[in-house]
């Protein structure tokens, strides 16, 4: 019953003869870039997903160099 409804959106989306099931790419595209502007702008207090991402990314890389220093000097 709930599967009708988008059976029709489906059907109704223009270009089905040329583009068959890639019809819906640009669409996803676009999904695709919001989201991306979402996590680049969108902040919640003082951080956002790049930001968040980027402090790990650090503390991995300070981390690895730590366990290599201690591992080549007990060696």
């Amino acid at each position: 019953m709930r599967i009708g409804w988008i059976q029709k959106l489906v059907n109704k989306w223009p270009g089905k003869k040329t583009f068959g099931m890639y019809r819906f790419l640009p669409m996803f595209f676009v999904l695709g870039a919001a989201l991306e502007f979402s996590m680049i702008n969108w902040k919640v207090g003082e951080v956002n997903f790049y930001n968040t991402f980027k402090k790990r990314r650090a503390h991995d890389i300070v981390e690895d160099k730590i366990r290599k220093y201690t591992s080549s000097t007990t060696a």
